[in-house]
């Protein structure tokens, strides 16, 4: 975005500053360089986003610029899920916005298995997400209601992006599911009250603004709800993360699953 310029005072004695007779005080910038300047401050945004080896596109950084999202933050929990859970996350199924990027990176990892669900309808999607839809790795699904697969079908259910969106009477039925799919456990990304909200287009596609909730908020809901955190995966992940002083930008919280 090209800041206005501003208008310098004229000095009372002109003469002290070469040429400064042949500039008006009322002059305007022409249109051209207005064009021009906004120009160059996009060129200076997607080069900012788009760099690196093999012109791959920095996914934090975009994310940063448009306003954050807790589905990147995965990418750099990663790491520290694996030690927290080993051989739990071969099997993954991700639930929220941006599911399509998160089951890609995922399925680069070795003996890494991943599903995906979004939570709205998938339109104007890249060939990647297409394909992954014609394989039946990621599909569309109304998460407020029961999820479309059996017991235990998954080692790990991560979620992310889209709680944030779902009133108290609706996660009452989404936790638990994502409890019921998962043999290991629910991990669990959510926005910290303060963050930026959601852009527009967002807003219709999840029918409502964010409400991000404190931790003490989630706590109490899943003792409410016979949520159980799990313990053990909550001071792996946790001493793994204080090793290479990793702080996540979003919270996370780790469930038990149902048995």
């Amino acid at each position: 975005m090209s800041r206005r310029p501003t208008t310098a005072r004229r000095p009372a004695d002109g003469g002290s500053i070469p040429f400064v007779g042949s500039f008006h005080p009322k002059s305007r910038p022409s249109p051209i360089l207005s064009v021009g300047l906004v120009i160059v401050g996009a060129l200076l945004v997607v080069g900012y986003i788009y760099h690196g080896s093999g012109g791959r596109y920095d996914l934090e950084a975009f994310n940063r610029l448009e306003g954050g999202s807790c589905a990147v933050e995965i990418l750099s929990a990663l790491p520290f899920l694996k030690k927290a859970y080993g051989d739990g996350m071969k099997k993954v199924l991700h639930v929220g916005s941006d599911t399509c990027s998160v089951v890609s990176n995922l399925l680069k990892e070795d003996d890494t298995e991943a599903w995906g669900i979004e939570p709205y309808e998938l339109d104007d999607v890249d060939g990647n997400c297409k394909s992954l839809v014609r394989k039946g790795l990621v599909r569309a699904a109304d998460i407020k209601f029961s999820l479309p697969y059996r017991a235990k079908s998954f080692s790990i259910a991560i979620v992310s992006d889209a709680l944030d969106y779902l009133s108290p009477k609706y996660l009452n039925k989404t936790l638990p599911e994502l409890a019921r799919v998962a043999a290991d456990g629910v991990v669990m990304f959510s926005g910290y009250p303060g963050q930026q909200r959601a852009k527009m287009p967002e807003l219709s596609k999840f029918g409502r603004p964010a409400k991000f909730r404190s931790s003490s908020w989630w706590v109490r809901f899943f003792v409410q709800s016979n949520l159980e955190e799990n313990e053990a995966a909550i001071k792996k992940f946790e001493q793994a993360a204080a090793k290479k002083s990793y702080k996540p930008a979003c919270q996370v919280f780790h469930l038990k699953a149902y048995h």
